[in-house]
């Protein structure tokens, strides 16, 4: 395998045109020698259409826990055993004071997410309370995730002045039986597209390593591109100690960025977020993933914990990226102005190294 194919898949994704189920099975199978020039293919792509901006989203978990379904890697899963906080709705103080922080890390996007299958009358009424609070207090996109939504239910989150909706549909519509049985592929694309008929922009991606094949993988990534959604977090699934998926080891950091390379081939013009997994499972090579992805997670996830902000933004800027405003363009000031030089973190979960 040469460069030469790479390339003809990052001509194909500037052109609008799919690649072959084989050339993009080829991508996730290529030796580990044809890494860098599937990252240089997937960087023509991705700086045609980001240039060298990175944007940044906060994720703030605003309910924990307490949730009926069961998601074979979710540690707030009805049947998780996972040592986690579990907490109903956070007071808006405290969804304020992570609003502050999210500002002060020149985060552009507020990413409030409250676990369950889907929110009730109460606790819908004191997210849009909050999304209206936050609004009025700084200049931050706000998106919700809050589990299946009804149309009414989306148009009601757009005039409280959410700006999209994330609900990730997780993996192949093949797949998805041996994540979950409370709830079915078909249930999340109708999500989705509530979300797109009520004006919000689409947020939707998946949970990759969680024993899925090659196929799964590239389907996953049409059913997104079939649905026309606009921002893509690709998560890595961290195996939790007390989840179904606690055993569940495919990962290593050539595959998390193959598979990055793939999605930005398919999903050419979309923002492509490193959600959940990057520091686990890329490590050493989490600034590489910038080269086919334009977005990354500041700050913590919803039941683990993230890098520190300032070595996060130290990688941005050593690579030679820029931060991105709420509207698109470069940041222009000091990024650290606000960061102190550390903080105190928990420790990320532990895996065995492949």
């Amino acid at each position: 395998m040469t460069s030469s194919l790479w390339n003809s898949l990052a001509d194909q994704a500037l052109a609008g045109e799919l690649p072959t189920r084989d050339d993009a099975r080829a991508v996730l199978q290529a030796a580990d020698d044809q890494l860098p020039a599937q990252i240089a293919a997937a960087w023509r792509v991705r700086h045609h259409f980001w240039g060298n901006r990175v944007r940044l989203h906060f994720l703030l978990n605003a309910q924990s826990g307490l949730c009926p379904e069961d998601c074979g890697y979710c540690s707030q899963s009805k049947l998780s055993l996972a040592e986690i906080d579990k907490y109903p709705m956070l007071a808006r103080e405290r969804i304020l004071e992570a609003a502050d922080r999210a500002a002060a890390l020149k985060a552009g996007t507020f990413c409030m997410v409250i676990s369950g299958r889907s929110p009730g009358g109460r606790v819908f009424e004191k997210v849009l309370d909050a999304v209206r609070e936050v609004k009025a207090r700084h200049d931050l996109k706000i998106c919700a995730c809050l589990g299946l939504l009804t149309e009414a239910q989306a148009h009601a989150l757009k005039d409280a002045g959410v700006t999209q909706v994330n609900h990730n549909l997780n993996t192949s519509a093949r797949y998805t039986p041996e994540v979950v049985t409370t709830h079915t592929f078909e249930d999340r694309v109708a999500t989705v597209e509530q979300v797109r008929a009520a004006g919000l922009k689409t947020c939707s991606g998946g949970i990759l390593g969680m024993g899925e094949t090659d196929d799964d993988v590239i389907d996953l990534a049409l059913a997104l591109r079939a649905l026309e959604v606009k921002s893509v977090p690709v998560n890595f699934l961290i195996p939790v100690p007390g989840t179904a998926m606690a055993d569940v080891r495919t990962l290593d950091p050539r595959r998390c960025l193959r598979i990055l390379c793939l999605y930005r081939f398919l999903l050419p013009s979309q923002e492509i977020r490193i959600a959940g997994g990057r520091e686990v499972h890329l490590r050493s090579l989490q600034a590489m993933g910038l080269y086919p992805a334009n977005s990354i997670f500041i700050g913590d996830y919803l039941t683990t914990q993230g890098a520190a902000a300032r070595a996060d933004l130290e990688m941005i800027r050593d690579a030679g990226f820029v931060l991105e405003t709420p509207d698109g363009a470069p940041f222009d000031g000091d990024p650290f102005a606000a960061i102190p030089e550390s903080y105190p973190r928990a420790p990320l979960p532990l895996l065995e190294v492949r």
